[in-house]
């Protein structure tokens, strides 16, 4: 199952602002988008989740429902990305259908082997480093948590580098061995990120941007 090595984790003041700030994501090129929407009684989440749904269907990008699998479901979503306290992600693949994605939260090297257990789709390690935009953060890994993880898990699941990423930590994250990044905030401030993004991921190597006007990557 291909899983997108940038996600874009959307976000936004009102859930409107979501699904807005989901179409600019996919107009400037963003193939995977999860769907973030908190405290939401599940018949309002599960319009917002079709909005998402039909935007993301017609620019071929991947929508992930965060939290909720019976949305994910309902919506015809591509999955759903369950955190650590969420439901159990083999109880979300027995409902899914075989086609659609389960990923899991992880913050430890055991969280991760529980994971791969249970036979995700992938994995969304993290945070990097602090953010706002999640409540009761887990301990920052930062690049040697990382480095660490990735040496000692030794897998073929694709793990996501997850917590306020910016562009310059891609090229270092990379290094460590994750298979891709998810964003927020960074991508939200300017949607001219994303083909930014795509460039660094997909380059055969990369060394540290000094910034946006003056990227360096060598291939």
């Amino acid at each position: 199952m291909f899983i997108p090595n940038l996600h874009y984790i959307s976000q936004g003041a009102t859930a409107e602002e979501h699904i807005s700030n989901i179409r600019q994501a996919c107009i400037a090129g963003v193939t995977l988008v999860q769907l973030r929407l908190k405290n939401m009684p599940e018949k309002e989440l599960l319009k917002y989740a079709e909005q998402a749904r039909e935007i993301t269907h017609h620019f071929h990008a991947k929508l992930i429902i965060n939290d909720h699998y019976k949305i994910a479901k309902a919506a015809k979503a591509d999955g759903v990305h369950l955190g650590k306290n969420d439901t159990c992600t083999k109880i979300a693949r027995a409902f899914l259908a075989s086609w659609q994605i389960v990923g899991g939260t992880a913050n430890t090297l055991e969280d991760c082997h529980n994971l791969i257990n249970k036979k995700v789709d992938y994995i969304g390690l993290g945070p990097f480093r602090f953010t706002k935009t999640k409540e009761n953060i887990s301990p920052i890994l930062g690049l040697k948590g990382y480095t660490e993880i990735i040496t000692a898990l030794q897998t073929n699941t694709p793990v996501i580098a997850i917590g306020g990423i910016t562009l310059n930590d891609v090229p270092r994250l990379i290094k460590t061995g994750v298979y891709g990044i998810a964003a927020s905030g960074e991508i939200t401030q300017d949607f001219n990120s994303i083909s930014l993004f795509h460039q660094i991921l997909n380059s055969a190597s990369a060394v540290e941007p000094i910034g946006k006007n003056d990227l360096k990557i060598y291939l």
